[in-house]
């Protein structure tokens, strides 16, 4: 008696596959084959840019405060080394979004920040 290789499961595998690469252009939402790589490489992708997301929105962040520390007379490294200074532990997040939404809380933080910077020696 011969292999059984198109069963109910089978087709069942078939059908999940399916249903993922739905929607996907060209061949790959119609050939097993081709659907199969196409999954893989979806996989291998969302997990890598689940990662990448991270590091986008830090960079993002970064951006944003860059930014609104130079309309301050201030850069970015200094601004985050007077608040480290002053034992100040806001998140960039947080950080940009009062940039955004509330300047004038962001103000307080620059001067903060620039209060806390090191004297230069006098030469």
């Amino acid at each position: 008696m011969g292999r059984a290789t198109s069963g109910a499961a089978r087709h069942r595998k078939k059908v999940r596959l399916f249903k993922r690469v739905k929607g996907f252009r060209g061949a790959p939402g119609k050939r097993w084959r081709l659907a199969q790589e196409a999954v893989l490489r979806a996989d291998a992708n969302a997990y890598k840019d689940r990662r990448r997301r991270k590091r986008d929105f830090r960079a993002l962040w970064v951006t944003r405060l860059t930014a609104a520390c130079r309309m301050r007379d201030i850069n970015y490294s200094r601004f985050i080394f007077g608040l480290s200074q002053a034992n100040i532990e806001v998140n960039r997040k947080m950080l940009s979004e009062m940039a955004i939404s509330s300047p004038t809380d962001f103000d307080a933080l620059v001067e903060v920040a620039k209060q806390h910077q090191p004297q230069a020696a006098a030469a």
